[in-house]
């Protein structure tokens, strides 16, 4: 997922603000559940399921500036019942400017765990 960094992004110094990147990975993440055809809000409606950040272990490498094309890529390293651990890379071309391990888990609306639907296990490819 390309994303343009704004002046809204940054600091007083053209640097984008390090709680911004979990903004950026956060929306990739959505565009990644979308792009492998589950509606989260429909997910949620139909079997009661959302997903929640259990973890975040994240390295902030070199840092991006004001107008900086980026490009945000998400990949699944494992898959258990009700987590999904993710790798996210934030690049500017081809050099990586941050990264994290990204742990999702599956609740129902009460917060308890909840299996991951058989249709977004099926859907992900590891590694």
């Amino acid at each position: 997922m390309d994303i343009r960094v704004y002046y809204e992004d940054t600091d007083l110094a053209g640097i984008v603000y390090y709680a911004n990147y979990l903004k950026y990975i956060e929306r990739a993440r959505t565009e990644y559940v979308r792009e492998l055809g589950v509606d989260q809000g429909q997910l949620k409606a139909e079997q009661g399921i959302v997903f929640a950040v259990r973890r975040v272990e994240a390295d902030y490498l070199l840092p991006a500036r004001f107008d900086d094309l980026l490009c945000v890529e998400t990949r699944p390293l494992k898959l258990t019942g009700a987590r999904i651990l993710l790798e996210q890379v934030v690049k500017r071309g081809g050099t990586v400017l941050f990264q994290a391990e990204v742990t999702l888990v599956a609740l129902t609306d009460t917060g308890a765990p909840a299996r991951i639907p058989a249709e977004l296990r099926q859907s992900m490819t590891i590694g």
